[in-house]
Formats: structure tokens, sequence, C-alpha cells
């Protein structure tokens, strides 16, 4: 195309060109810069969460200064119904996130379609939470605020007007030749007539992370018992058959702190009427308040599409779409009638009657039965938009019954989306690959959302154990036993060790609670990978496969890959967990640079290198670092009550000092956004003999104060 015709389809309005000069980019927090290019779409990520940035909290972290890329580089190219981005990627540079990825943490050299749906196991995009931000390994992030489904090319397209192109090689002479040359760009089509752009600041990778979830509102503090155990039931259990399953729990002395009910609470479900089988739960209040008392929450399994045997039917059938799901009808949800409507029957008869939370099924996806693109919805939003941020607006909009009553929940959704960080929601799905729940696990920690890693069933007791141990140390510790009807104790042989870590994880809850509170106040994801760990180099570990071990015949292609870390994470501030799969006798773990120790026995293991260990079937291979201080409690069957006092036995690690800062609040409501919480400074030192000495921080007046007696536990000893 000559420049005269490219004149006049820009004065057309057909195609417009634009690089974001630095004028373009407004800081619209501390760190975060803005800019938009042509008219976005009135509805986007960010305006159906609607939740407002913490920029207190922002104003905390490190001060990147100007902004992080060249602004000349980005680029912005608009048709009449599309916006093309491209941003500039360096040459030794990895980028991480774009959602819930399961099998790759390396984005580089990814295709995507950024598309809400079930995954289908294949990382393509198509996932429950495929969210439009990624960070990079040279401490950045981008996000694009669009409810759109989003092609990303993300370093896999070389533009011939490049001004860093790759070299043209000669494959019959040059072992250097790749069939994929480097790429200078991430490169993102979105369809619509506009967009909004975010950049994150760093200087690290895991500052522009924290930036991110701070501008989407935090990460959500649950209440306590959300960090406990939770037992999913079977599909049809009645309300006596819970309270047998409550009490073997008790007796066995396996701990609980929430049961799921699933579909079979309903009087019809696959549509749903949204109350009680009078037949299985003749009394739910009473149910539900004798449980309560023995220290047990209700969950309940929904989905939102609406029976025509529902008492809301007649009433939301003007607020819902042109398609139904299983002859339901789909509320609209951006709607304020039919938000009113639907959460109204949940406020009468959940909430009302004592239910804790939800589990949101079904927002995601398969084509097959969600509503089609070409559906109709009475806002005039499109289908494809809707999809988008369905998960985000249950989340938000049920999310609130319990704001209004000052109860904290925490419950499980099947989707969610970028702006989700701060809703109380763990997604789950029904895929079952324990490797790939561990990299899901990894990638949540890029993208502002929570996974859980939960247990079903197991072909043996080596897989239950090795399943249970991971459930042990993720954001929801759950059985999801709605078909197999699986419990704890289900093999006998591995029964003694999996109460063993299940109690573990109850006296790690002082730990697990104040991770979770740094997540809320100052962004840090409670699990990521190793990508956001200082000390770690992305180039560690070793290539997949060289050049001279690649089987052209079977792929002529073949070419030498980094490998991914992707079956290790780190659990809050101190720990690296390294997950042994059902199979295995030993396993490699890479440690960043430092001095780790061992968890179990405090003796240490060695850093900035790769170490292979054999741990048993017994224990999961957990290293703390140097200095490090966790907070332990007793090991009660269920977390504890609102004012109810509970011990610590705080846990040295290492041969240097340490600080940890130990959460504190009623556990259970919103007043910590009134003040009403404290941190309580936990400090070792060396006394003037050189002995290891423990300080907690003497409570604040008129601040929470639950601690009961302190102890310490100095586990290196030299």
């Amino acid at each position: 195309m000559n420049r005269k015709c490219l004149l006049v389809l820009v004065l057309c309005g057909m195609v417009s060109f634009a690089s974001f000069a630095q004028q373009s980019w407004e800081e619209v927090a501390p760190g975060v810069w803005k800019a938009i290019i042509g008219k976005p779409d009135d509805i986007n990520l960010l305006s159906a969460a609607a939740v407002p940035p913490k920029i207190e909290a922002m104003q905390k972290l490190p001060s990147m200064g100007s902004f992080p890329l060249d602004t000349a580089l980005i680029v912005g190219e608009i048709t009449e119904n599309q916006t093309q981005l491209r941003f500039p990627l360096q040459r030794k540079e990895q980028i991480f996130g774009f959602g819930l990825n399961f099998k790759t943490v390396h984005q580089r050299g990814r295709i995507l379609r950024l598309h809400v749906d079930h995954y289908g196991s294949t990382d393509n995009g198509r996932t429950h939470a495929p969210v439009p931000f990624y960070v990079s390994s040279e401490g950045y992030g981008v996000f694009v605020n669009a409810a759109r489904y989003i092609d990303v090319y993300a370093g896999t397209g070389s533009r011939r007007d490049s001004t860093d192109p790759p070299e043209a090689r000669d494959r019959n002479t040059d072992n250097a030749w790749t069939a994929r040359p480097y790429s200078d760009a991430v490169e993102m089509r979105i369809p619509a007539a506009g967009v909004e752009v975010y950049v994150f600041a760093g200087p690290t990778p895991m500052d522009a992370v924290r930036r991110y979830n701070l501008f989407t509102g935090g990460g959500p503090l649950p209440p306590r018992w959300g960090l406990g155990f939770t037992q999913r039931v079977h599909r049809l259990f009645s309300d006596e058959q819970v309270r047998q399953e409550v009490e073997e729990f008790e007796e066995r002395g396996f701990p609980l702190d929430f049961v799921g009910l699933e579909p079979g609470w309903l009087s019809k479900s696959y549509p749903n009427t949204f109350v009680w089988d009078p037949g299985r739960f003749p009394d739910p209040v009473g149910f539900m308040s004798d449980l309560k008392e023995k220290g047990i929450r209700i969950n309940l399994w929904v989905n939102p599409f609406v029976s025509p045997e529902s008492p809301i039917y007649t009433d939301i059938l003007p607020y819902t779409g042109s398609h139904t799901v299983w002859a339901g009808v789909v509320p609209d949800f951006t709607i304020p009638a039919a938000q009113q409507i639907f959460w109204g029957i949940f406020d009468r008869e959940h909430l009302s009657k004592g239910v804790s939370g939800y589990k949101i099924d079904e927002v995601d996806g398969y084509d097959e039965w969600l509503w089609p693109d070409v559906a109709q919805f009475p806002s005039g939003i499109s289908a494809e938009q809707i999809r988008q941020i369905y998960g985000l607006l249950v989340q938000k909009q049920s999310a609130e019954l319990y704001r209004r009553k000052n109860e904290r929940t925490f419950g499980l959704v099947r989707a969610s989306n970028g702006g989700g960080t701060s809703f109380p929601y763990v997604i789950y799905n029904d895929y079952y690959d324990h490797r790939d729940f561990i990299t899901a696990l990894i990638n949540s920690g890029f993208s502002g959302v929570l996974w859980t890693p939960e247990a079903r069933a197991s072909k043996s007791a080596e897989e239950w154990l090795r399943r249970m141990q991971t459930v042990v140390f993720s954001p929801m510790a759950m059985i999801n036993a709605w078909a197999s009807g699986t419990k704890p104790w289900s093999f006998p042989e591995v029964a003694e060790e999996v109460k063993k870590m299940s109690l573990l994880r109850m006296r790690m809850m002082p730990y697990w609670y104040s991770e979770f509170a740094k997540y809320h106040y100052e962004g840090t994801p409670p699990f990521r990978g190793m990508g956001l760990e200082e000390g770690f180099a992305v180039s560690t570990g070793p290539l997949t496969i060289s050049d001279s071990e690649a089987d052209l015949e079977t792929n002529p292609y073949a070419q030498a890959v980094r490998k991914e870390i992707k079956d290790q994470y780190m659990a809050g501030s101190n720990l690296l967990i390294a997950p042994m799969f059902a199979g295995e006798a030993s396993r490699q773990v890479v440690l960043p640079a430092g001095k780790w120790f061992d968890f179990y026995t405090g003796e240490y293991v060695g850093g900035g290198e790769l170490i292979t260990v054999t741990p048993g079937l017994d224990k999961i291979p957990v290293f703390v670092k140097d200095g490090a201080i966790l907070p332990f409690t007793d090991a009660h069957l269920h977390t504890p009550a609102r004012g109810e006092k509970y011990n610590l036995e705080i846990r040295h690690y290492g041969e240097s000092p340490g600080e940890y800062l130990l959460y504190d609040d009623d556990g259970e409501t919103f007043d910590y956004e009134k003040g009403d919480y404290a941190w309580r400074r936990l400090s070792v030192t060396r006394d003037k003999n050189g002995s290891w000495k423990g300080e907690v921080s003497k409570p604040e007046k008129g601040k929470p104060d639950n601690l009961g007696t302190v102890s310490w536990r100095f586990m290196t000893t030299k």
C-alpha cells in the first residue's frame, strides 16, 4: 500500500496507526500508567469488578521513578472493529501470566486466545481465568482492560520493520537455525474499536505483581475457618448423612471447618430452584445451627441458571438472555433489577438461615451448553463480553451479600478474570492431573487469582497421600468428594500420614492467616512461582532437549528449550514447596540463592543450586529460608473462633537473625477495615552469649490480642 492510499484510509477512519508517546501515558496510581487508544467499550474488566485501588498501600512499594518501557516501541493500530497492540521485548526477557495456565509457566513463544472457558487440557488461552495481564522478568507488567476474547502473540511474530530482527540462517549448514526465530514484541488483537492499557512498574517482577494486585483491590482476607479443611460431600446426601460424616471426622480426629453441599440440597437442579429440598433438608435452620455449634460451616453448590419452577422465575424472566442453559434462563447480572431478584432469594433462603458461602459452578464454559456468542442480553452488552465478565459479576455480587451482614466468606468459583483479585473465591475445575494442578497453582500467583489443587479420588494409597500433601500447602484445603464419596481415611494404609499432614495444616494456621493478610494489605500472592522469588534466575535449570538430541525424523522443527520450573513453588514468605508425585522416590529441587533449611529437621540443605531429595512417602519436601520465623499453634480440629485465644509455638530456622509480622483480628468480620486488627512483630536475635533469643512485640492498646501461651523452638542449633 503506498503512502497516499494509507493517508486516505486514516482520514476515512478505517485505519489508525499510533505510537504511544510519553504524554499519552497518565500515572493513575503510584507506579501505574494508563493510556487509551481509540474508543474503548463501555463495559470492561475493571468496570465489572468495580473495586477501588489500594492507593495508600501502593505508595509504600519501592519507587520505580520513570515509565519502564520505551514508549516509542509501544504501538496501537485501530481498524473499524479491532485494536492491535504491540509491546517490546528484549532478547533475554521472559514473560509470565496470561491467567490460569496448567502446563506452561514461560509464556514467551505462546499463541493464546484469552477466552473464559472450561479448561480443555491445552494451554491455548481458553481457561477459567484468562487474565490479560503479563509480568516480565525485566520487572514490569502490562494489563489490557478489555472484556473481549483477546488474541495474544507473546513473542512469536517477527516484523519486517523490526529494529532488532532475527538473523536469517541457512538450515543446511547452520546448527543455530531455529524454526521459531527471535521475536522482539508481544502483540495482541482485541475485537473492539479501542482499549485501555495499563503498565505496572517494578522494579522487580514481584513489585509489578504487587502493584497489579493492589490496583485491583488487594487479595481477599478469608475468615479463619475458610483456611481450615473442607469436605464436599456426595451430591445427594441428606442432612442426616452430613451429620454422620461430621461425627466421623470428629471421632477419627480429622480436622474439619466447613462442609460443601452439592446439588442434592436443592429441590431441583440443572436448572436450579435455589430452594431447599424438603425431603433431604426438612429443617435447614436447625441443621446449620447444630453444625455451627460444633464449629462447622455450610457451603452451598449453585449455578446461576434459573429453573421455570424457581420462585423467582417469572420476576427475573425479563432480565435474562435470549438463550437458556439446561432449559434454565440466564440472568443478566449487569442489570440492577436482575441482581436484586436473583440475590434476594439467596439472602432469604440461604444467608438468613445460616449458609456461610458458595461454590458457584458452570460460569466458565463448554460451548456446547453455555450461551453462544450470538446470544442477546437485555442490557445490550454482547454475549462475548458477558461471558468474559460473568465470573467477576457472580463473585462480586454474592460476596456483597456477606459484606452487608459484616460476615466474611470464602468459596469456590469456576471463572474469574482481570480485576477480580479481591474477591473471596478460589478457582477449581473438573480436570485432575496432579502435576498440572501444581503448574496452575504457580500461574495463579502471576494473575491475581487463587487456585486449589483439590483431592477427589486416587488410584492408589500413594497417589492419595501425595495429593493430600499438596492440598495442605494450598489456598483451600479441600476434598471434593461429590461423586466419589472419598474420605481422608479412604486408604487405611496411609490414613495416619494423611491425618498428620491435615493437622500440620491446622498447626500452621497463624502462618497461613498472616500470609493472606499480606496478600490483602501488600499485594503479595500467598502462593506463587519461583520467577517471583528473589535470588531465583529464570535461566536456572537444564535444557529439556539439546539440538544434538533432537529427533528430526519425528519432529523436524525440534529445538533446544530451557526447562520451566513448574513443579515447585513458594508458599508464603518463607517456604519452598517441592511436591512429590505418585511413582516418584526422589526428585530434583532448584534452590534460589541464599541458605535453605529442611522444614522438618532444621538441617542445612543448600543454596543457589540444584539438589536431589528422597523424602520418603510420609513427607512432602519443604524448605525454609535462612532466618525465617514460622508461627505454629496447637493441632485443633477447628480453627479458632471469634475471640478465642490460641497458643503459639514460634519456630526459627537458619543461622541468621530474623523477623516476622504476625497478623491478628477477630477472624470473621470486616471490622479490620475500621482498624480493628494488629500486626505483632516476632523477632529472633542472639544474646551476648551467642544463644538465640525470641521476642514478641507487646499488643497495642485497643487492638486485638488473641495470643495465649508463647513458646520458642530453634530448629537450627549451629
